[in-house]
């Protein structure tokens, strides 16, 4: 993070008597959620351009992208889920508990967690708490709260309490760090269809899907992808992530050729 004020960090321990990082934290990424997030309804986000957001460094660059950071967990703001969900978080985190703000925004948290880091070109990076939707924020011992530790910790007990959905975010969380971890160089194949919410790409040998359409399921829908038969292996969607279990993981997706080349169904 302090790369640009202190350039040694960066610099080979062994020829220029530097730290020896050379991952550089992609800062701008954290910032880009929450603006979005402040600023436009979901129903109105621009699909490319957070695709293009998310995809610009230089190809040699190694960095470590996070969708959240400690600026949205410290005392002032608000972390994702917080500003997904607001105060319904206190009464309706409940497994059986089906009220919609709460559906929805842990439904947009999956995806933004998933979108960021299918898309890193290095490392992902989840902080404290983030990878299970953690409420709070933190506030350290400071003169302006009398030098108080009580919010200077995170409820961990949270994710282990198998009644929340907290627990099923942890779900997602661990299947999502399986996945990326096998993806390797840049994104290719890429669809965005901002009119239905829609957005896809191919990457390694994954092709990703993303509906953020809060109304509407898609069928038979068409993209570019390389030629072959496709089974699921991530659906946020699932049941055992907090989702509502309306996709078949069973089906087989197949390319076809068309006069636009191979596609996927």
């Amino acid at each position: 993070e302090e790369m640009s004020g202190y350039p040694g960090l960066a610099g080979s321990s062994e020829f220029l008597e530097g730290i020896g990082f050379d991952y550089r934290l992609n800062m701008g990424v954290p910032d880009l959620w929450i603006k979005t997030l402040k600023e436009q309804t979901d129903e109105t986000w621009d699909l490319g351009h957070l695709y293009h957001e998310l995809t610009t460094k230089r190809a040699e660059e190694r960095t470590i992208t996070y969708a959240e950071s400690h600026d949205q967990a410290l005392v002032g703001d608000k972390t994702l889920i917080f500003r997904l969900i607001d105060d319904h978080m206190y009464m309706h985190m409940q497994r059986d508990d089906n009220d919609l703000q709460t559906e929805r925004g842990v439904a947009l948290h999956k995806m933004i967690r998933l979108l960021t880091a299918s898309l890193h070109n290095g490392g992902y990076l989840t902080f404290m708490g983030n990878e299970f939707g953690h409420p709070e924020w933190i506030d350290f011992p400071r003169e302006g709260n009398d030098w108080s530790y009580s919010y200077a910790r995170r409820q961990w007990s949270l994710v282990d309490n198998k009644k929340l959905k907290y627990s099923l975010l942890a779900n997602f969380d661990k299947a999502l760090v399986a996945l990326v971890k096998q993806l390797d160089g840049a994104s290719d194949f890429v669809t965005v269809d901002n009119e239905r919410g829609l957005l896809s790409f191919h990457r390694t040998e994954f092709v990703f899907v993303y509906n953020f359409s809060p109304t509407q399921s898609y069928t038979d829908h068409l993209i570019p992808a390389p030629a072959g038969s496709y089974t699921t292996v991530l659906d946020s969607d699932n049941t055992e992530f907090g989702g509502q279990g309306r996709v078949d993981n069973s089906q087989k997706h197949l390319t076809k050729t068309t006069k636009q080349g191979d596609r996927l169904s």
